[in-house]
């Protein structure tokens, strides 16, 4: 089995299902990144797919599939994509192990980079 970088709840997968089928044709998934912004230094981006990059990551679900962006792939590695409904908000919610801190208002966050295991050599 290969290694995801990404993994997904099943209110993640089936959010992920709704996006596809109300979308226009063609739409084959999401597409997420990082980039530099807000007050804590970077933000999530989610983004509509119609035409992979063949150098995304891809994430297959039943409802679509989710691709990541080669440059967030290091600051995605080990990350659990949910997704919420509550009073206040709805919307994907990223559990990352590389994220050291985020904004008051939970737009932003610091990611580090993930780092190679101990003991890990390059072949």
């Amino acid at each position: 089995m290969a290694f995801e970088v990404v993994t997904l709840t099943q209110a993640a997968v089936g959010r992920v299902a709704e996006i596809v089928e109300n979308a226009d044709k063609g739409a084959e998934g999401i597409r997420i990144g990082v980039k530099n912004g807000g007050c804590a230094g970077m933000e999530y981006t989610i983004d509509l797919v119609t035409e992979p990059n063949p150098k995304d990551d891809k994430v297959e679900t039943d409802g679509g599939a989710v691709f990541i962006d080669p440059a967030a792939t290091l600051f995605l590695l080990g990350t659990q994509m949910d997704y919420e409904v509550t009073k206040l908000r709805s919307g994907f919610v990223f559990n990352n192990p590389n994220q050291t801190s985020a904004c008051g208002c939970g737009e932003s966050v610091t990611l580090v980079p993930a780092a190679p295991p101990a003991g890990f050599q390059d072949a």
